[in-house]
């Protein structure tokens, strides 16, 4: 936005806003078929700003998990629009949405989804892997990433030796 002064009139122009940087729109999904169906997301739209810290609540089986996996690329809907950064993700192959979810979207199941042979190091070096990560600076990221969540001591423990929380952090 700029202002530009003339006098005593002053006006303010209006630049493009930002793209959110997830959209969805009209988004569908059923499981199911005649009348055993199950409509677990009828219609539902939103933006989210690119920044913005989002919760999602609501009560059990009302669609929550169904929307994320969705917007994360691991499901497919019936209908609808989702744009991810402007991605438009219904124009992604298998490839294009493995991509996005590797390099763009991160995600922390309820089962947290470790490998219980890795250390807690190796597991959250494990996405730096798939991305072909130099070896230095995926041990300098790891490094990093461990001491920010208060785990530096913990490096070389299997998810097994570790609490519950602590897993959750490693994830």
């Amino acid at each position: 936005m700029s202002e530009s002064s003339t006098g005593s009139a002053t006006a303010v122009v209006e630049g493009p806003a930002d793209p959110p940087m997830i959209r969805v729109e009209d988004l569908r999904r059923s499981y199911g078929t005649g009348e055993a169906a199950v409509h677990a997301l009828r219609g539902v739209s939103f933006d989210i700003p690119r920044g913005e810290l989002v919760a999602l609540k609501g009560r059990s089986g009302s669609g929550k998990t169904t929307l994320l996996n969705l917007v994360g690329g691991l499901d497919t809907a019936d209908g609808g629009r989702i744009v991810i950064d402007g991605t438009d993700l219904s124009t992604l192959g298998e490839s294009g949405l493995l991509e996005l979810r590797r390099d763009r979207i991160g995600f922390i199941f309820q089962s947290f989804g470790l490998l219980p042979i890795l250390s807690a190091a190796e597991n959250v070096g494990v996405p730096l892997r798939l991305r072909r990560a130099d070896p230095g600076e995926r041990e300098e990221r790891v490094a990093l990433l461990l001491g920010l969540v208060g785990l530096a001591d913990h490096a070389a423990q299997r998810p097994g030796e570790l609490s519950g929380g602590q897993q959750q952090r490693v994830a």
